[in-house]
């Protein structure tokens, strides 16, 4: 019974987790978190299980409701739905058993609303990636979105302006993929991604349906944060909380990324391969991968500073879907799971150093903050070093693969793009390094570092999460073939 509904069941698990939690969260706190706890849970066991079948079994479709397809709406559980639903919902339950006392530092009094939001965040990104549905992915962008502009608000007394602004630009994202799914289906009369597919190379001209790629991609750029549609990010990264910007930047961006493939490979294919779109979507790409890391360098807060560097990653998803092969999209698909675990890595580090210490500021860092928290160092090196892309990291494979795809394409100047912002990946993040290990507080120096002030680890409920983490970013890195071969590659779209 449950193998032949699990498609629907994991975003429904999240949903039910997010209602029931808040009643039961007012009624006594502490089971608002353990709902949270058993929902995101569940939805990791659900998704390992599922990609599990459907790599042995094929990919399942669901209809809901009883009701076929198009007509009815439609569930498809193929390996790339599931292998993107796993990263989001495994990085959920991390940084949800991580947030129990970083909430209580931060937000002691919305522990139980943030908790639903949460839910309500994760269950929205995870419908998106398990429709097959082009409106029924709008319902739940909005729900994704509708919580993390929740999740922002709920930070620090600069949050709720980043939280308009993010609002605001949101949406006009929001209303120009809805439109664009309008003109769609004025063209096919039809919202079934697999169904328009079909029609599409029927239509005796593509005018209304190429209107309808341009808008959708458009607005799925904002979401994803593409250059220079990433203005809200800065801001919503760096003034929520620790555990939301921890909800948010892992996984919000690295789901419209995928809603973007599979509406430009899933739903229009090789009719729209032609268009300029591609190059368009590389040129954006590169300028966010150079513009994110040299503001990067910039920054003297952590949080800023892993802002900018995500709308850099985010470039390189980017680049691997415009250039439009099967290696491009393997680095791609790569990419949005070892940055998921890069950056919950280092976005968890920032949050225990916001608990011990009160701050994420840079600049009093000093070597005393590795003698107090050895293994929250470490693990902020190891992610630090992955970002860099330094092997056997995880970092490192999907830009190899993103470099293969551009040297496939006889793109050099993609290939020195990709070598630069490594460098400067590295200057950022070893400026981080070289304080935080090399240091020396001298005394007459006495720079207020809060390392001296309350040393010690953090909690362990928020250091296993990140040392778990941390050990992630190595693993699948030496785990990066099977992954590929096992997973990735039966997901590349046909006709790419």
């Amino acid at each position: 019974m449950i193998g032949e509904h699990f498609p629907v069941l994991i975003p429904v698990s999240l949903l039910v987790g997010a209602v029931v939690s808040v009643p039961l969260g007012l009624w006594r706190g502490s089971l608002s978190r353990l709902v949270a706890l058993l929902a995101t849970g569940f939805s990791v066991v659900a998704a390992g299980v599922g990609l599990r079948h459907v790599l042995r079994a094929g990919e399942m479709r669901y209809s809901l409701g009883g009701w076929p397809p198009p007509i009815g709406i439609e569930y498809v559980a193929d390996p790339l739905a599931l292998f993107v639903v796993l990263v989001v919902t495994g990085v959920g339950f991390a940084v949800t058993v991580y947030s129990k006392r970083s909430l209580e530092r931060e937000s002691p009094q919305n522990h139980v609303p943030f908790n639903a939001v949460a839910l309500l965040f994760l269950a929205g990104l995870s419908g998106m990636v398990m429709t097959g549905d082009l409106f029924n992915l709008y319902v739940f962008l909005e729900i994704a979105s509708l919580a993390a502009y929740a999740l922002v608000a709920a930070g620090e007394k600069r949050a709720p302006v980043a939280a308009f602004r993010y609002l605001v630009l949101g949406t006009v994202g929001a209303s120009c993929y809805l439109l664009g799914v309008g003109f769609l289906y004025l063209a096919t009369g039809s919202l079934n991604m697999a169904d328009v597919r079909a029609i599409l190379p029927l239509l005796p001209h593509y005018r209304l349906p190429f209107i309808a790629l341009c808008l959708m991609v458009i607005g799925l750029g904002l979401k994803m944060a593409l250059f220079p549609l990433h203005v809200w990010l800065p801001d919503a990264y760096t003034y929520a909380s620790s555990v939301g910007s921890a909800y948010l930047a892992p996984v919000g961006t690295k789901v419209a990324a995928y809603a973007l493939m599979r509406v430009w490979f899933g739903v229009f294919g090789p009719v729209a391969y032609a268009l300029p779109i591609g190059a368009m979507l590389v040129v954006a790409s590169v300028a966010g991968i150079l513009v994110g890391s040299i503001m990067a360098m910039a920054q003297n807060d952590l949080k800023r500073m892993l802002a900018y560097s995500s709308v850099a990653q985010v470039g390189y998803i980017g680049l691997g879907i415009g250039l439009a092969s099967p290696l491009g999209f393997i680095g791609a698909v790569l990419h949005i799971l070892n940055h998921a675990v890069m950056k919950a890595t280092l976005f968890l580090v920032s949050g225990a150093l916001a608990y011990r210490f009160g701050t994420t500021s840079i600049l009093p860092m000093d070597d005393r903050l590795r003698r107090a928290m050895p293994w929250t160092s470490a693990a902020f090196a190891v992610a630090a070093l992955s970002m860099i892309g330094l092997p056997p990291t995880a970092g490192f494979f999907s830009k190899w693969y993103l470099a293969l795809a551009c040297l496939k394409a006889e793109s050099w100047p993609l290939v020195a793009v990709i070598a630069l912002s490594s460098l400067l990946n590295a200057v950022y993040f070893f400026r981080v390094l070289e304080r935080m290990y090399l240091r020396k507080a001298s005394a007459e120096e006495r720079i207020p570092g809060p390392p001296a002030s309350n040393p010690g680890e953090a909690p362990p409920s928020m250091l296993i999460p990140i040392l778990i983490l941390g050990l992630g970013v190595l693993l699948i890195g030496l785990a990066n073939a099977w992954i590929v071969e096992k997973v990735i590659k039966l997901a590349i779209p046909s006709g790419l």
